[in-house]
């Protein structure tokens, strides 16, 4: 075994959240590592595939302090306009950026664009050593420090770190090797995820239309194509992913109706099984867990990463705030308890919300249904709600971190 370094954060899993993390401590002076299994570039990497995500405004202010977003903005298409709404009812539900007095609710940006800008930044960063492709094959959690043995290029080297950082994705290995359980709820759905192009311009409305099998999302690209977000139980996507691309058209055109004419062209479908995953803590001893490590959520309201960002954006602003001190420590207990207090009312939010959504619309139950078709015409004609639902998905029911705010460390 090749001797290593010591590090004072080691980051596991270069996705988005974990690269994301990279780019926020590069400039704080800090002796830093991110080891990651497949290279950004590779058709392998599945952070970086052909899917979208929808950041808020929040994580685009984010991404804007840190300077990434300048790389990816000619990339991003906004969303000015959501509608909501559900099949067979006459409810439905619009939020508009005009009436919120934003310029965009949002915006949809490719996954390789947005994993580019951030491996590009990590790799011109001299504080950041990056283990790529590389693989940790144990971890030891410690009183002081917590050793990693990693395997790159069939040579083994032990590194050790202050903090680790379990940025490794809802089957995270670090996060059990820290003993944190993580619940588990199977929703039995699959996500079939593809870009369609409709006969008339989407508007940068973004559609979200709940059905009997399942949420359907159409999110704004650019030259008029869509993301499309279709949701089915697990048996009929099996069925899906066999379809002639006019079968598949047709079946997604009776879902979703006729707002935006005809549906013309379908691309590569993609199958994603659908589950939550709650870690038990968001932090064991040295160890810190973000992004999908510490919460999987179901897409159906477009949460997930940017309540990851989130989760950089506090860990850094904490541990910027303490690096000067002389006795800093980035595991010390003290910081991990901060972060744990800060977290838990934006996580616990979002994580009732997405699930609460999913559980309301699935059920088939005509009380139920009668409900949430009143609770949406209710939902459009009071715009408190509406600039509740606003808050929400910029994290801003919860303390704002310094980066969401405009405001970089130091």
């Amino acid at each position: 075994m090749t001797p290593g370094q010591s590090f004072d954060i080691v980051i596991v899993g270069g996705g988005m959240v974990g690269a994301s993390l990279a780019v926020a401590l590069a400039p704080l002076g800090l002796k830093v590592a991110l080891i990651e299994a497949i290279p950004y570039d590779s058709a392998a990497q599945p952070s970086f595939d052909e899917r979208t995500t929808a950041l808020s405004n929040g994580s685009r202010r984010i991404l804007e302090t840190l300077g990434v977003w300048m790389d990816v903005e000619a990339a991003a298409t906004a969303i000015r306009k959501i509608h909501v709404s559900d099949q067979g009812r006459f409810g439905f539900a619009r939020i508009d950026a005009d009436e919120q007095g934003l310029a965009a609710m949002g915006y949809v940006l490719p996954n390789r664009s947005l994993g580019t800008a951030l491996w590009l930044r990590v790799q011109a960063s001299a504080g950041i050593h990056v283990f790529c492709p590389a693989g940790v094959s144990s971890v030891v959690p410690g009183e002081r420090s917590v050793s990693l043995q990693i395997t790159q290029q069939g040579a083994t080297l032990q590194i050790d770190a202050a903090l680790v950082v379990a940025a490794d994705g809802a089957q995270s290995v670090v996060r059990s090797a820290f003993g944190v359980a993580a619940e588990v709820r199977d929703y039995a759905q699959t996500a079939v995820i593809t870009t369609i192009l409709p006969q008339r311009f989407h508007d940068h409305v973004a559609y979200e239309r709940f059905t009997a099998a399942g949420p359907l999302a159409l999110l704004p690209l650019d030259g008029g194509r869509c993301t499309l977000v279709l949701t089915l139980h697990r048996e009929m996507a099996e069925s899906a992913m066999a379809w002639s691309d006019a079968e598949f058209l047709a079946e997604v055109q009776r879902r979703f109706g006729f707002r935006l004419g005809r549906f013309l062209k379908v691309g590569r479908r993609v199958a994603y099984p659908l589950s939550l995953t709650r870690a038990e803590r968001t932090s064991a001893g040295r160890c810190v867990i973000i992004g999908n490590a510490a919460q999987g959520l179901h897409p159906v309201a477009g949460m997930g990463f940017n309540l990851g960002l989130r989760d950089v954006a506090s860990l850094a602003e904490l541990i910027a705030e303490r690096r000067h001190d002389s006795s800093f420590d980035a595991g010390a207990s003290a910081l991990l308890a901060e972060y744990d207090e800060w977290r838990s009312a934006d996580r616990g939010g979002v994580i009732a919300f997405t699930d609460g959504l999913v559980r309301a619309f699935a059920s088939s139950s005509g009380v139920v249904r009668r409900l949430r078709n009143i609770g949406l015409l209710a939902f459009d004609l009071l715009p408190p709600a509406k600039s509740a639902l606003s808050r929400l998905s910029a994290g801003g029911s919860t303390r704002a971190p310094k980066l969401a705010r405009g405001v970089t460390l130091q």
